[in-house]
């Protein structure tokens, strides 16, 4: 058995090394909050059933679809039990203008008919006093619902200080280098889970977001703008692109989540 010093020399290596991206995770949020400002909130959060929807609707999709489609939703069917009962197509119909209308259409039917079977009610109430991890574990085991869904409700509704974790948001961390290695958005939330600055859960989520939309894009990135190039560690970092027109910033902060309303 090894002696307590012995054992006691394998761990700084391994906390330095969080040490070092932690510190690195708030660099990143100040800049992007000076960059970019300091995102503002909804002063009033949507039921938890709302964001769960809405979530789902914005799945491959851009926000300001996502949002046309949840409006007409809610227009077609004031109440979720109303969806709940009504014809696939009819749902499909209420929202094709957010794409993927085959897929989502049955997801969102079949998720609030296992609500009501599971709670008595259209509702997600009784999640709200369990802590973060119940609350991903419960949701999660509703079919089509993933971790990233699950965090959403969490951050956007229950007002918890969680980051949710998409693909544009993973691709951005791995560049960045906050996640080496990481290969999925699943995985990368629940590294960041110990990384992100307390209390600034949503400032990060939405400025990478927002971040990833003007400038560091999947494809053709704009590293010779970035705020945060000397953060990077992109392996085709500085590659030289044809400057493009500048996007206005109604094109990229509006966020569908901190929209979602009866």
């Amino acid at each position: 058995m090894p002696s307590p010093a012995k054992s006691l020399c394998l761990d700084p290596p391994k906390e330095k090394e969080l040490e070092f991206l932690r510190l690195k995770v708030q660099r990143v949020t100040k800049r992007l909050e000076q960059h970019l400002g300091v995102p503002r909130r909804s002063a009033k959060r949507p039921p938890a059933i709302d964001m769960l929807v809405a979530t789902i609707l914005s799945q491959n999709t851009n926000d300001k679809n996502s949002h046309r489609a949840y409006n007409r939703l809610r227009g077609r069917f004031p109440e979720w039990s109303d969806v709940a009962e009504a014809p696939l197509q009819s749902i499909r119909s209420a929202i094709k203008v957010g794409g993927m209308a085959n897929q989502k259409a049955p997801r969102i039917k079949g998720t609030l008919q296992e609500i009501k079977r599971r709670y008595g009610s259209y509702d997600l109430v009784r999640l709200q006093k369990r802590a973060n991890h119940g609350v991903i574990d419960e949701l999660t085991s509703f079919k089509g619902v993933g971790v990233k869904t699950a965090a959403c409700v969490l951050l956007f509704a229950m007002g918890r200080d969680v980051f949710p974790v998409d693909t544009h948001v993973h691709r951005i961390c791995v560049r960045l280098g906050f996640t080496p290695g990481s290969k999925t958005p699943e995985e990368t939330f629940r590294r960041m889970m110990s990384l992100a600055p307390r209390g600034k859960g949503h400032s990060l989520h939405t400025n990478l977001i927002r971040f990833g939309r003007s400038t560091c894009r999947a494809t053709r990135p704009a590293c010779d703008a970035c705020p945060l190039y000397d953060e990077c560690v992109y392996s085709l970092r500085g590659e030289k692109v044809p400057l493009r027109r500048a996007r206005s910033h109604a094109d990229h902060d509006f966020m569908l989540l901190d929209n979602v309303c009866r």
